[in-house]
């Protein structure tokens, strides 16, 4: 029988054949996607011909298609839709993946071809685009060791291998911590939860085969339990299992693999010269400097302790009032801030919820992507991985631009979190590739789901991403979309969140789940004007985050992180109350792989150009303007990584921004 993922994909939009794929159909053809991308680049560093750009980087651009192919399936199902045949072929690949990749940039005649054309590329006649991926194609393998001989590049090899492994475990741990931690609750312990969270308690317990609401860690589940149970003992025993997922000494206990991950990380950072992971990690990133991150968070981080702080007073005020005399814990904060937003804003998040359901949230903001670029959404009858997953066509004029698929409800089988990614990148080398673009979600599933305002955040977050996706125009996927620096890759989706607040917006699609009546307008008011409400916390719990990531790469490998993690939060002056938004055992963002490791400080960064990027928009009077909308097109959506971010920026808005915006946004000025 043909393999489904390696015969030819016939279907409408060349999409998976997903009804057909079988865990079984992988491995195979990654063997036979690996074996054909082995010979291909072969081919190309045997090759006598003289290197030109057409032999090298364009031939190393379609040198891996099928293994693009089938990776673009697996690792998306590996995240969205786990199972054991696709956990253990993940832990298989993740060696055998890394070697494939030093076999490429260890490859001498190959580099050598590179740096030839490097060396000689005032010559070549390239476009600008063209210059970049040399530039970019050169820097990967000078980075990855290219420039490395004998036992360095032997061990530099054996060090990204094993990283690779260790990534792998420390995500599956994760994963296997929340599929198996849940707490039922008694019918006497619904008491104070809003229907909405009663409902998905409800679909919750029926997942995972129990009679009765239960709360998993999932955050759209635990964060309103956290929010409206006014039984503390329940409130501290689900807080406490959630922020200690890979911490419980068990099987997927993930303490150690963090050590090992930093020391070898250190490794590598020597082994190519560095002084630190920090100092090798930010060379490429718009901070550059490990110094230059961390004037940022400190610039942030004073202003939002001293407001978390006075919020903290006001809380623990509260707690006491109830007759509890102990300070105020982290599983506290929530609880006494909702009610203090409902006394302060009468802003009830069980009265804003109906609202803000699922499809009325999907709609608003395909409708935002209509006003500013033009794109229609058509909904497909396509069969897709999981019966959850839905797909549409993206067309502009008529013009197919891509497929999007929209996974947003939790479930067991998924990692947990929100992120966007693409099955198939947009490109033009060979022929117009159309992008599949995917936004994963972990909603809490309802009839009908509803959203927190901070889930409709997340969803216009991720569309955001997605944007960067399916409106890239480059001929080169090796700079396609979201493949741009990493403090710039959060530009465009923390961006795409400033339509969420647009009043008109809120008018059009925020209506009530059962009446269809739009949400009042002395509630939308309330709920815009709320709008800073409790940033405070936020930034702290953030900024606490990206500064212990800072600080486990900035110098020596900690032997111990948790010891590590503490003195920086004590040197912080970390509010008692407050713990760090991802804890070291459960912090994928930067175990998991190296994408944000040195650089979860990212987000804030972007978000300096984001709320400067928007205030372009605002100092027009229209938030759909459509000369800015289309600058914002050209220059930071379609362009991928074909220039450096800052001259992109530099292009849409004229010049770079200050921290000032940031903390406008988040209300914070006033305490800085």
């Amino acid at each position: 029988m043909t393999n489904p993922l390696l015969a030819p994909w016939e279907g409408p939009f060349e999409l998976p054949p997903f009804d057909a794929i079988r865990d079984a159909d992988f491995a195979p053809a990654f063997d036979a996607g690996l074996a054909e991308a082995r010979a291909a680049v072969a081919a190309i560093a045997d090759s006598a011909e003289i290197p030109s750009f057409a032999n090298v980087i364009e031939a190393l651009e379609q040198a891996e298609a099928t293994l693009d192919r089938v990776a673009g399936v697996f690792y998306n199902l590996a995240g969205a839709d786990s199972t054991d045949a696709r956990e253990a072929l993940m832990r298989d690949l993740a060696p055998k993946m890394s070697a494939f990749s030093s076999e490429i940039t260890n490859n001498k005649a190959l580099f050598a071809k590179i740096e030839a054309l490097w060396q000689g590329r005032e010559s070549l006649g390239l476009t600008a685009e063209q210059a970049r991926v040399l530039e970019l194609y050169r820097q990967m393998f000078v980075r990855s060791g290219a420039l490395l001989e004998g036992a360095e590049a032997e061990r530099l090899t054996a060090v990204k291998s094993r990283l690779a492994v260790l990534g792998t475990e420390f995500s599956q741990n994760i994963l296997a911590e929340e599929r198996t931690w849940f707490m039922e609750l008694a019918e006497e312990d619904l008491e104070g939860l809003p229907d909405f969270a009663i409902a998905a308690a409800r679909a919750a317990g029926a997942e995972k085969g129990v009679v009765g609401p239960v709360i998993t860690t999932s955050r759209s589940l635990i964060v309103p339990f956290l929010q409206f149970s006014p039984r503390r003992a329940l409130r501290e025993k689900a807080y406490e299992a959630w922020v200690a997922r890979g911490a419980n000494g068990n099987d997927h206990d993930n303490r150690a693999i963090a050590a090992e991950i930093l020391k070898l990380r250190e490794e590598r950072a020597h082994l190519l010269g560095y002084a630190s992971f920090a100092d090798f990690k930010l060379e490429p990133e718009m901070a550059k400097t490990p110094a230059a991150v961390r004037d940022l968070l400190l610039r942030v981080w004073a202003p939002a302790r001293a407001k978390a702080e006075a919020d903290a007073k006001v809380l623990e005020a509260m707690l006491h009032a109830d007759g509890i005399a102990g300070p105020l814990e982290p599983w506290d904060w929530r609880y006494y801030s909702e009610k203090r937003r409902k006394a302060e804003h009468d802003l009830d998040e069980a009265a804003l919820k109906p609202y803000l359901g699922l499809e009325a949230m999907i709609a608003a903001c395909f409708d935002c992507a209509n006003r500013l670029f033009g794109l229609e959404f058509r909904a497909l009858d396509v069969p897709m991985y999981h019966p959850d997953a839905r797909a549409w066509e993206v067309t502009r004029q008529g013009q197919h631009i891509a497929v999007f698929i929209g996974d947003y409800f939790a479930r067991g089988s998924k990692r947990s979190g929100a992120w966007c990614s693409a099955m198939r990148s947009q490109k033009r080398l060979g022929r117009d590739v159309r992008p599949i673009v995917v936004n994963i979600c972990n909603f809490a599933k309802g009839d009908p789901a509803l959203l927190s305002y901070d889930d409709a955040r997340t969803l216009f977050h991720e569309f955001g991403h997605a944007l960067h996706q399916m409106l890239s125009d480059v001929t080169y996927g090796f700079i396609s979309g979201t493949s741009v620096a990493r403090d710039f890759v959060e530009l465009p989706s923390q961006l795409y969140e400033h339509w969420l607040e647009v009043p008109e917006v809120l008018e059009a699609h925020a209506k009530h789940w059962q009446t269809g009546e739009a949400m009042p307008a002395d509630m939308l008011r309330r709920l815009l004007d709320a709008g800073t409400y409790d940033q405070g916390f936020a930034t702290v719990e953030f900024v606490a985050s990206a500064m212990v990531d800072l600080a486990f790469h900035e110098g020596a490998a900690p032997a111990d992180p948790m010891q590590k993690q503490a003195e920086v939060l004590a040197e912080l002056g970390m509010p008692h109350a407050i713990r760090m938004r991802h804890a070291t055992p459960h912090f994928a963002h930067v175990f998991s792989g190296d994408g944000y490791s040195s650089g979860y400080y990212s987000y804030m960064w972007s978000e300096v150009m984001d709320a400067d990027a928007f205030a372009a928009f605002e100092e027009t009077g229209d938030a759909f303007d459509p000369e800015t909308a289309a600058r914002l097109e050209r220059f930071i959506l379609s362009a991928g990584g074909s220039r450096p971010p800052e001259d992109l920026y530099l292009e849409f808005r004229g010049r770079m921004p200050g921290v000032e915006a940031l903390l406008k946004g988040r209300g914070l000025l006033d305490a800085a």
